[in-house]
């Protein structure tokens, strides 16, 4: 057992007044691994909230415990959440290695006087924690989750440790990171996480409709919009890029989470190595990038676009305009040439 994990089976052992918390626009992986670990630490007796620092995506809105969470952009939630924080004991951090991650509740987060926890599988992360579960080639921190819970009970089966409702919410967080299952992070050991979180019963087939074939009718005719009208391909960097505007998403009445996934539709072009989805909403720029084979997103997004993630799949940030964004995307990209055209 290392001593981060005894650390910990020392300090669950009495109860403990708890915050989990996660990054901004929260990912089924953020959400599902903070309700999955917020049920685990409920059933052991400690008083748990789970807050949010924005708005999470409708097709995630059926996930077990989520009714219960805190919207810290939310008007009536933010001084709810401030207090919880300053009563913690524990602030668990989940699914993000850096605090900027949390948009204006990472100031909160900092400032806290409580002992905090990591759990994530990010690259480059900042030292902030007093306990930290890292691991970089984990496929998702839902996975991490899992392995923590049973790294802290060794004697109990999986199933005296998890439900069937917190399976779903680990089930959500690892389906997802590994797009269903067919990007190269699959490792036996996430195979077996799922093995086992499927002895609990739970259905994966809902599971997957629930999140990916969930959508309102206008999401199709948005997505049908996208790929028709904004979809552009460069062969001579196999790149394809997507601009959507603020006066685009109000037309087709997008809210948030709805542009999630559209990015991979970019890497379906013949001979595209990377795809890239810029979104302007409430006057910032919110950049989402993916990648095939050796070609490194992260070394981009964070030398460009003050980003970062993972090697196929990271985000990035503008504060200038949409065209002085996309410029600067199209700016740089001769300097990649070489390595986008070197990809198998």
């Amino acid at each position: 057992m290392s001593q981060v994990i005894e650390e910990l089976v020392s300090f669950f052992s009495s109860p403990q007044n708890i915050v989990i918390t996660m990054h901004r626009d929260p990912d089924a992986d953020a959400l599902g691994s903070s309700l999955g670990w917020a049920s685990y630490l409920k059933k052991r007796g400690h008083e748990v909230t789970v807050i949010s620092p924005t708005e999470y995506a409708a097709n995630l809105s059926w996930l077990p415990g989520i009714a219960d969470v805190l919207i810290y952009e939310k008007a009536g939630d933010q001084r709810i959440c401030k207090t919880k924080m300053d009563q913690a004991s524990l602030i668990c951090c989940l699914d993000f290695s850096v605090l900027s991650r949390l948009k204006d509740l990472g100031k909160v987060v900092q400032e806290a006087k409580a002992d905090k926890l990591m759990i994530d599988h990010h690259l480059e992360p900042e030292y902030f924690a007093r306990w930290m579960i890292w691991d970089t080639n984990a496929a998702a921190t839902a996975q991490l989750v899992y392995r923590v819970i049973r790294q802290l009970e060794p004697q109990h089966s999986v199933t005296d440790l998890i439900d069937a409702p917190m399976a779903e919410c680990l089930y959500a967080g690892i389906m997802t990171d590994t797009g269903s299952f067919r990007h190269a992070n699959v490792t036996p050991e996430v195979h077996l996480t799922v093995a086992d979180l499927m002895l609990t019963g739970f259905d994966t087939a809902r599971v997957h409709r629930l999140i990916y074939d969930n959508a309102p009718l206008s999401r199709l005719q948005f997505l049908g919009y996208v790929l028709s009208q904004k979809l552009i391909v460069i062969p001579e960097f196999r790149t394809a890029y997507m601009v959507l505007t603020d006066a685009e998403l109000i037309r087709f009445n997008s809210s948030a989470g709805e542009t999630e996934g559209i990015v991979n539709y970019g890497l379906q072009v013949e001979n595209v190595v990377m795809s890239a989805l810029f979104i302007e909403r409430k006057g910032e720029i919110k950049i989402s990038f993916r990648s095939v084979g050796d070609f490194s997103v992260r070394d981009l997004a964070s030398s460009h676009f003050s980003g970062g993630g993972h090697k196929n799949a990271s985000g990035g940030r503008s504060d200038s305009s949409v065209k002085e964004t996309v410029d600067k995307f199209l700016s740089v990209l001769p300097a990649y040439r070489e390595s986008l055209l070197s990809v198998d």
